[in-house]
């Protein structure tokens, strides 16, 4: 099962996705609200936290989420105190009860992953796309509209005619027909 914990947060956050099953993980930690207590309502433990990137609203809570579960944050970049452990392109992982492929996405962020599951057809997109053909900034440093355009063309590719869920860094995720709002957002990051 996929919860959003900061589904009806007033704050400025990413979405925090709790996903349960084989293994329990937690997609991007949020930033500006309490997540322990919300984890907590549905689980004692976690057993990874992945990033899709480490803008602060994606990441602000990874430091409480570490010190309350004493697990390991998954990222694209090392470098960055937020992750503990790299997670390369095209490198599988699992995520409750599925494996999902880690696609390097830059445009939004550099060091922007994308997790899409084969088997069940399930994306988590972080802020590369967004409902309704949005697609992530890049006024930010590390933007960079050509690299995310590529980006979202790459996950197009990745996913082909297999989506079946979009879950975003923002906003709603979009259950109904997403691959309509994937090109949706490809389109809209050629012209805008």
């Amino acid at each position: 099962m996929i919860r959003n914990l900061a589904q009806g947060i007033r704050v400025f956050t990413s979405n925090a996705f709790l996903v349960d099953g084989e293994t329990t993980a937690l997609v991007d930690a949020g930033a500006n609200f309490d997540v322990v207590p919300k984890v907590r309502e549905f689980t004692d433990s976690l057993d990874a936290v992945y990033l899709t990137h480490t803008h602060p609203d994606h990441i602000g809570n990874v430091d409480a989420v570490r010190e309350a579960f004493d697990v390991q944050t998954w990222g694209y970049d090392t470098g960055n105190l937020a992750v503990d452990k790299r997670i390369d392109d095209g490198e599988r992982v699992q995520i409750g009860d599925d494996v999902f492929e880690a696609v390097h996405t830059p445009g939004h962020k550099d060091d922007h992953l994308c997790f899409f599951s084969r088997g069940s057809g399930v994306c988590f997109a972080g802020d590369l796309v967004f409902a309704n053909g949005g697609f992530g900034r890049t006024d930010l440093p590390e933007g960079d509209r050509g690299a995310l355009v590529e980006s979202i063309d790459r996950l197009r590719e990745v996913v082909g005619d297999g989506l079946t869920e979009l879950h975003t860094g923002h906003g709603p995720s979009v259950t109904t027909r997403p691959s309509e709002d994937l090109e949706l957002a490809a389109r809209a990051a050629r012209t805008r």
